[in-house]
């Protein structure tokens, strides 16, 4: 059986980075798509764990190499999902999360029918400007674009399957395991992957 794709997207503040470390320690069968940034590299982050950091003239190259499932400019920043990672995952069975900007999602939406989309959002958009303010990595200039881009992508959550509000990280992380758990699950996806007969096998006794 095919493994799931899992797309979770959000605004810059909604704490999706502390949801997806949290599903990943817990959730063997799980991958994570390390997507391509042309952005400078924050203290805490580990190149080709959080994301692999290219020169802009690098992710040109990938682009004409068609390597690119989805690709989007965000904030000044380019971003890139890669789509070799995500047909291995998938080929060998095994579930892959991809963590994108709302472009990138809705690009998706129209490549990847079959993947489950899920929309994590802050509290209020006051919780938001705090988040942002208080992790100290935005100039005044790029806050300020931060802030007025996430008011265009929270009205997008209407085109997501699910939505996960992060109040509480433990509640939140636990609602996006209640998902993978119940996509896993669904009896459509089975029926596609092995026939309507997947519950039961034919077998054959001897006498």
């Amino acid at each position: 059986m095919k493994g799931i794709v899992f797309v979770m997207s959000g605004p810059s503040g909604a704490g999706k980075t502390s949801i997806l470390r949290e599903i990943l320690r817990s959730n063997n069968n799980l991958d994570f798509s390390v997507s391509y940034a042309t952005r400078e590299r924050r203290p805490e982050e580990v190149q080709g764990k959080d994301y692999f950091f290219v020169t802009l003239e690098e992710f040109k190259r990938l682009q004409k190499e068609d390597e690119f499932l989805e690709w989007a400019k965000v904030h000044g920043n380019y971003y890139g999902t890669s789509r070799h990672q995500v047909s291995k995952s998938v080929d060998l069975g095994r579930d892959i999360l991809l963590d994108v900007d709302i472009q990138g999602a809705m690009s998706l939406m129209s490549k990847l029918r079959d993947a489950v989309y899920i929309f994590v959002a802050p509290p209020s958009y006051e919780e938001l400007i705090s988040r942002l303010q208080s992790r100290g990595t935005e100039d005044t200039q790029s806050l300020r674009t931060r802030l007025e881009d996430a008011k265009w992508e929270l009205e997008q959550v209407k085109n997501f399957q699910y939505l996960v509000i992060n109040d509480n990280l433990k509640h939140s992380v636990s609602q996006f395991e209640a998902i993978i758990t119940a996509e896993r699950l669904r009896v459509d996806r089975m029926v596609r992957e092995k026939g309507e007969r997947f519950l039961f096998e034919e077998k054959t006794y001897d006498n």
